[in-house]
């Protein structure tokens, strides 16, 4: 397979589904500026997936580079492709992807959407079958001007994950007692949550891009008490499923809501 020409061809098709008043109206859902071609997601997802099938007999590492090239155009429908082309190979997977990986994060992923589409699958992927990977992944840069701590941030990026499954809950703490915030020990999330915090008139990707964890979970009474435990191990996530778990923290000036205690 030329990866050049399968690119090339990709662009034109695309460029032949793309809208022009759809590509206008497109850039209004988000902040930064994006280049995009102006189709709807479900048929990007259905030429992905021809793309993917025509593409199945080549080598893991051909696909990849083809990858590169989609995400190298920059267009959002593409680097939408570059995902999943990237999904079609999860079987394929290796540990050492996670260089690869990490490189496409770090060097083109420059919107909410292409984020959300690659690290909630085949990022996802990838750590399922590896989660020792989960420590590269562990070190981030911090913008904005917001507050929380590793534990809420985890959980403030699994809110949209976890809304796709029934009666889910993910708890993450400092075994310390601080998450880095007086008061905070950590943060939950349930399959509700994103309900929650929307009805809230909460930003998810604005408390995300500031890093303002802390007080998106707090405004919805989804930070965890501290103390926790009087040592400093580690943190600790607790993944629950088939449970639907009633919110205890209503009120979180009560002392009796240090459910650790």
């Amino acid at each position: 397979m030329d990866t050049k020409k399968m690119a090339r061809r990709i662009r034109e098709d695309l460029l032949s589904l793309g809208d022009e008043a759809l590509r206008s109206s497109t850039a209004r859902f988000f902040r930064e500026e994006i280049k995009c071609h102006g189709i709807r997601s479900a048929p990007v997802r259905k030429y992905g997936t021809m793309i993917a099938k025509e593409t199945s007999g080549q080598s893991k590492e051909k696909v990849f580079e083809l990858c590169e090239l989609l995400w190298r155009g920059g267009y959002l429908e593409e680097t939408f492709i570059a995902c999943r082309l990237t999904e079609s190979r999860a079987k394929e997977f290796e540990k050492a992807d996670i260089g690869l990986f990490q490189h496409w994060v770090g060097s083109w992923v420059t919107n909410w959407a292409s984020c959300d589409t690659f690290c909630n699958h085949s990022v996802a992927m990838l750590l399922d079958k590896y989660p020792e990977n989960i420590g590269v992944l562990k070190n981030v840069k911090v913008t904005g001007n917001g507050s929380g701590g590793r534990c809420s941030h985890l959980v403030l990026n699994m809110i949209n994950p976890l809304s796709r499954f029934n009666n889910s809950a993910l708890f993450c703490f400092a075994t310390d007692g601080c998450d880095n915030v007086v008061g905070s020990g950590g943060a939950w999330a349930d399959s509700y949550t994103r309900k929650e915090i929307l009805d809230a008139k909460i930003s998810i990707v604005r408390a995300k891009k500031e890093f303002d964890s802390y007080t998106a979970l707090k405004a919805i009474n989804h930070i965890l008490p501290a103390p926790i435990l009087a040592t400093n191990v580690n943190d600790v996530y607790v993944l629950s499923c088939g449970y639907r778990l009633s919110n205890h923290l209503a009120n979180q000036d009560e002392p009796q809501n240090n459910l650790f205690r």
